[in-house]
């Protein structure tokens, strides 16, 4: 692999890392307007159209077979990944599914090594995993250490981190295709918005009947406050079809902008982004960047909205990235 070569994987897969890291205050802001399921199918339906724009006409295969492949990816990294850190996140602290999802790479390493026998599992790689996953965990507490387990959150944390470990290999499988990467990213979101059809129609018949005003009070969450966890999710899935609530919320600018950037940039660009980078650098060298997510998140809090760092939130960083280096190393 020519330096190059690994240059232009690192910038892509870093340009990746740093966009995910501060997608948070995005959907925060969005929350507030938004259920969690409209966010996800808005950012991936503008999303498709944006790599449909850049990239018109059909991806044509020579194998049909190989069409497993998109669909498992946009079943597995996209809706059940999303969806299911989301349900997560309402069961137990985001400290806890930040910790749990981080173990994408061990995943990752672990089914290339079993279904497409690429060895990755090294003793540097373990080490380094170690550290980055402790890390992590300081980053995440960030001198608030409130870890309480939770079997439903942390269950739906971790099959979110499995599911990322399959899509991990199906970008191995398309990358191998040797496709044009936009036009692959953007067949593996239209099976991905395929998979969150069915949410819609159950949210139509759970919800049909409900006053659009006491739809528009839930739409951000705040209904959440003093009530089950189930309930939440429910909150999450809902969706609006006032005329008077969508003109407030289409017509807010800020609305639009936080939603042309999680579409076209979280979901667009860095999707593209990523396949190159697996393709450039190796799926397991590039997922291994999934660690510097939490720390990218807590040093744009810093800056952007005035949350302090606290001194394990440092330590954990320096171990984060330290881990990253560590698991990098090759053995002669």
């Amino acid at each position: 692999m020519s330096k190059n070569f690994s240059l232009f994987g690192l910038f892509f897969a870093a340009i990746s890392v740093f966009i995910w890291g501060i997608t948070f205050v995005s959907t925060k802001y969005l929350l507030l307007s938004f259920s969690s399921y409209e966010i996800l199918v808005l950012r991936f339906l503008l999303a498709y159209a944006g790599l449909w724009a850049l990239r018109p006409g059909l991806l044509r295969l020579s194998d049909k077979k190989c069409e497993i492949y998109f669909l498992l990816a946009g079943f597995s990294g996209v809706t059940s990944y999303q969806i299911m850190e989301n349900m997560a996140i309402a069961y137990t602290s985001a400290s806890n599914v930040s910790i749990i999802v981080s173990i994408c790479p061990i995943f990752t390493a672990i089914f290339l090594q079993i279904f497409l026998k690429e060895r990755h599992l090294t003793m540097y790689f373990n080490v380094g995993f170690l550290l980055a996953i402790f890390g992590v965990a300081l980053v995440s507490f960030n001198g608030v250490v409130e870890f309480h387990m939770n079997p439903k959150g942390d269950v739906l944390a971790f099959c979110a981190a499995l599911c990322w470990g399959v899509y991990s290999v199906c970008v191995s499988k398309i990358n191998a295709l040797r496709l044009d990467s936009i036009q692959a990213t953007r067949r593996i979101f239209f099976w991905a918005v395929i998979f969150m059809l069915p949410i819609g129609i159950f949210s139509l018949t759970r919800f049909c009947g409900v006053g659009a005003s006491a739809v528009e009070t839930t739409a951000g969450g705040t209904s959440a406050v003093g009530t089950t966890a189930d309930a939440q999710i429910l909150e999450n899935i809902r969706l609006i079809f006032d005329k008077t609530v969508n003109l407030r919320r289409f017509s807010n600018p800020l609305n639009l902008l936080n939603l042309a950037f999680l579409g076209l940039g979280a979901s667009a660009f860095c999707f593209v982004a990523w396949n190159v980078a697996c393709e450039k650098l190796g799926t397991v060298r590039a997922t291994v960047g999934i660690y510097l997510i939490p720390v990218v998140t807590i040093v744009f809090a810093f800056f952007a909205l005035g949350e302090k760092i606290s001194l394990m939130g440092a330590v954990g960083a320096v171990l984060t990235i330290a881990g990253l280096f560590v698991s990098e190393i090759k053995k002669n």
